[in-house]
């Protein structure tokens, strides 16, 4: 979780939501990748998303099934997919996201019995040192007025990214 948070403190500096995610296959991380939707103008270039590609471009496979995701922010609907896509049997994430997390808080894809793949998710690890980045990233961008009205009405508690 260490070199995740350091990825989502990268993403923060560079103006993005602070997400982090590593690969680790084997004992060793493979790959890592932050969020970068902004500097990409890329709805699909979520860390979760980046690092996974990543791996699977590493190791030249695209069934990781031996790798787990260790994410700074529990997984969106899309991240989930591409987890699931991908057979990654481990998630380890820092902050829930219940505004869009489908890792259990929202949704539940980690072990839905329709779907062909089940994920082993650890909760929670670190939660609070990814929360206060989100927070502070949210914080800054509603002090420059880049956040709509509405998200600042409810004291920041949109999440976004994956």
């Amino acid at each position: 979780m260490d070199q995740a948070l350091a990825e989502a403190r990268v993403a923060l500096d560079r103006g993005e939501v602070p997400v982090g995610a590593v690969i680790v296959w084997e004992g060793r991380v493979v790959a890592r990748a932050h969020n970068l939707r902004e500097a990409r103008a890329d709805p699909l270039a979520h860390a979760e998303c980046l690092a996974i590609a990543g791996a699977a471009e590493q190791l030249g496979r695209w069934r990781l099934d031996a790798a787990t995701l260790v994410v700074t922010l529990e997984p969106c609907l899309m991240c989930m997919g591409a987890l699931l896509q991908a057979r990654i049997p481990r998630l380890v994430y820092g902050a829930a996201d219940p505004k869009a997390g489908a890792a259990g808080t929202l949704y539940d894809l980690s072990d839905d019995p329709r779907l062909n793949h089940r994920v082993d998710v650890q909760r929670g690890v670190r939660a609070g040192e990814a929360s206060r980045l989100l927070k502070a990233f949210f914080e800054g961008r509603r002090r420059a007025g880049a956040v709509p009205e509405e998200i600042a009405r409810r004291g920041g508690r949109v999440v976004e990214g994956g």
